[in-house]
C-alpha cells in the first residue's frame, strides 16, 4: 500500500476586530482558500484542491487554522494565501488575511511549533509590561483562562480522568 504524503500549513487568521473570528467556520475557510487557489492557478490549481485539500482544524477564538494539502502541490496553496483578503461566512464578509506560520509534514510538528510560538508571544507580552503589577495581571489572566467558565481545578480533574480512561497516563 502506498502512503499518501501531505503537508500541513499552520496559518493564523489576522483580523482587525477579534470578535469577527467567532463568525468563521471550517467550510467558509475551505471555500475561500479553494477560490484563491483557483484564481491564482486556474483549473490546474482547482484540480489539485479537489484531491486531498482539507481544513483539519480551526480555532475560532485564536484564529489558528491547519490546512492539509498534497505534498507535491502544497506550494500552490502557499502561493495563493496572499490573495485572500476576506472570508464570506454566514452571510457576512469578514475582512482578513491568512498568515502562514509554519509548514510541517505532520500535525504533530505543527502542534509543537504552535506551542513554541505561543510561548514566544507570551514572553513578548511580558516584555511590554511596564511594571510588576501589569506582569502579575497578565499572568493572572493567562492562568485564569478556562473552557466554558469552569474553574482550573475542574479542568485539571477532567483532563486527568480523560487521560486515565484513554490509557495515556502511566503510573510507576
Amino acid at each position: 500500500m502506498v502512503r499518501l504524503k501531505s503537508r500541513y500549513l499552520l496559518c493564523e487568521v489576522v483580523v482587525s476586530d477579534r470578535t469577527s473570528l467567532l463568525l468563521l467556520d471550517e467550510r467558509s475557510i475551505a471555500l475561500t482558500v479553494r477560490a484563491a487557489v483557483g484564481r491564482a492557478h486556474g483549473d490546474y490549481g482547482m484540480a489539485m484542491c479537489s484531491l486531498r485539500f482539507t481544513v483539519k482544524y480551526l480555532n475560532a477564538h485564536t484564529g489558528i487554522v491547519f490546512l492539509r494539502f498534497p505534498k507535491r502541490f502544497y506550494r500552490l496553496l502557499w502561493s495563493a494565501l496572499p490573495f485572500i483578503t476576506s472570508v464570506d461566512t454566514r452571510g457576512q464578509t469578514v475582512p482578513c488575511f491568512l498568515n502562514c506560520l509554519h509548514v510541517g509534514g505532520t500535525i504533530r510538528t505543527c502542534q509543537k511549533f504552535l506551542i513554541q510560538y505561543n510561548q514566544r508571544q507570551l514572553h513578548r507580552m511580558f516584555l511590554k509590561c511596564k511594571n510588576q503589577e501589569e506582569e502579575k495581571e497578565v499572568r493572572k489572566a493567562v492562568l485564569s483562562c478556562n473552557l466554558l467558565g469552569s474553574t482550573m481545578e475542574e479542568t485539571r480533574e477532567e483532563t486527568d480522568s480523560e487521560e486515565d480512561e484513554d490509557g495515556l497516563c502511566m503510573t510507576k
